[in-house]
């Protein structure tokens, strides 16, 4: 009889490609899959509710494929040390693999359950599996970590090659007679369903993921050209599959280099968004205060001002009268997602056009994001406010007019999210407060905008230049 080794998940819920899972077997054990919900663990980033949303329905999704090989998904909740204690004393498990992860609370958390599970005696393994290079590898010729993303993916890049084939998912699992909850009683569905634009039901999970990206595959030639539209569907709308582990960065790359789908110019272009995101891992590995606080001391002497309550609420729920930013916090809102071209112009507004500090719009987004990712969103924020590693030059302040004229050029995108706009010829739906008199806006839409652009700009610019002075 094999002895139990327990698999250990977090967001890596998937079979294939699955370091822990694949060791767990090869060292010749009987694996048993838990899932432990531990958000005290999580530290002050505690899963966000969309998220937590989306979550469920990626266990669901692989609580079915566990149970198509035999197995069975154990679900548990309370403090990860301890429930994984009680687990071993019940079931004699002998080992316990996971997966290892770059949050901060998360290192910490996985340092004392490792520290506390040898000195009893099991026998514990931990594997790399949320991006091609483990972090903790990746340093310049200094010995440092990178802060620059061109030469960081320079480096990276000449490692791909060295990369072994995915993972394969195991034929079968062992059976499970441990007691453990239901997906919803470990993540119940809201009431009222705020989540119901969501539609992550028939998403989520591996096969969903898969399906996504040989879609995308398909349109992969427009990638390059139409990446920043949002008001096309040229993006691989990978980023809740990959945040959620449903499929991996290796698997990605393999893909792309599978059959006649060689890494021409357009998979390079894609390849190197999944770059950024392994920048982001990057950077919070070596620099987990940057969760919390500004990375770099650019502007750490800016004034930042003490958001107004109204306004801020007015940008959170896409009533500032300035339709690109609108149209994306009311995507937000509603699906849990947003085009990262948007993400970056209503950051712009919030940090540089209002001067108020990142960290309300990170906390904003991760909440309300279905691909919330600590180190995606820490670093999409810093770069933005030009606090982060290889920042936004302090005089970068998107222009969210010209941004939606250039990127959203028929006005699709603003119509379909602020259908106050939706009679707007194309040459007035960025800027409805020039529209000639007598054009008539649908419901009750703010004019003029909350927020002059021009003014703040300027404020905002005056702020930098005194900072630097």
């Amino acid at each position: 009889m094999r002895s139990l080794a327990l698999v250990w998940l977090w967001r890596d819920l998937r079979l294939a490609d699955h370091p822990a899972l694949c060791a767990a077997l090869e060292a010749g054990h009987a694996p048993q899959l838990v899932f432990i919900d531990d958000p005290d663990g999580e530290g002050g980033w505690p899963l966000g509710a969309a998220a937590r949303i989306r979550l469920r329905h990626s266990l669901d999704a692989l609580g079915r494929e566990v149970r198509r090989r035999g197995g069975r998904l154990l679900l548990r909740r309370g403090r990860s040390l301890e429930v994984l204690r009680d687990l071993i004393r019940t079931s004699g498990a002998v080992a316990v693999y996971w997966n290892r992860r770059v949050e901060p609370a998360l290192v910490a958390r996985d340092r004392e359950v490792e520290r506390a599970l040898v000195g009893e005696g099991i026998e514990v393994r931990t594997f790399w599996a949320a991006g091609w290079a483990d972090p903790a590898t990746v340093r310049n010729r200094q010995g440092l970590p990178w802060r620059v993303f061109t030469p960081f993916w320079r480096h990276l890049q000449a490692q791909l090659d060295g990369l072994g084939a995915p993972l394969p998912a195991p034929r079968e699992l062992p059976p499970c007679a441990l007691e453990g909850l239901e997906p919803e009683a470990l993540v119940p569905l809201p009431r009222p369903r705020w989540d119901r634009g969501f539609g992550a039901a028939g998403e989520a999970g591996e096969a969903a993921a898969w399906r996504r990206l040989d879609g995308f595959l398909e349109r992969l030639a427009d990638y390059p050209v139409h990446r920043d539209r949002p008001d096309l569907q040229a993006c691989s709308g990978l980023s809740t599959h990959l945040a959620l582990g449903e499929i991996g960065p290796q698997q990605i790359l393999a893909r792309l280099r599978d059959g006649p789908r060689r890494p021409d110019a357009p998979a390079q272009s894609f390849l190197r968004q999944i770059g950024w995101r392994e920048f982001a891992i990057h950077l919070l590995w070596h620099f987990p205060q940057s969760a919390d606080a500004d990375l770099t001391p650019a502007l750490r002497g800016l004034a930042w001002r003490e958001p107004d309550p109204d306004l801020l609420r007015a940008w959170q729920q896409g009533r500032t009268g300035i339709p690109l930013v609108d149209a994306g916090m009311r995507e937000l809102w509603a699906t849990g997602r947003m085009h990262n071209r948007v993400r970056m112009v209503v950051a712009s507004l919030l940090t540089r056009n209002l001067r108020y500090h990142w960290r309300h719009g990170a906390r904003w987004f991760w909440d309300t994001l279905v691909d919330a990712d600590l180190a995606n969103n820490t670093l999409g924020w810093q770069w933005v406010a030009g606090t982060g590693a290889d920042a936004a030059p302090y005089f970068r302040i998107f222009n969210p007019v010209t941004q939606g004229e250039r990127f959203d050029p028929d006005g699709a995108y603003v119509r379909r999210w602020v259908p106050e706009l939706r009679k707007l010829p194309a040459r007035w739906v960025h800027r409805p407060w020039q529209a000639p008199a007598g054009m008539r806006l649908g419901g009750d839409y703010s004019l003029p905008p909350r927020v002059d652009l021009a003014a703040t700009r300027e404020a905002a610019l005056a702020a930098y230049r005194a900072m630097r002075a």
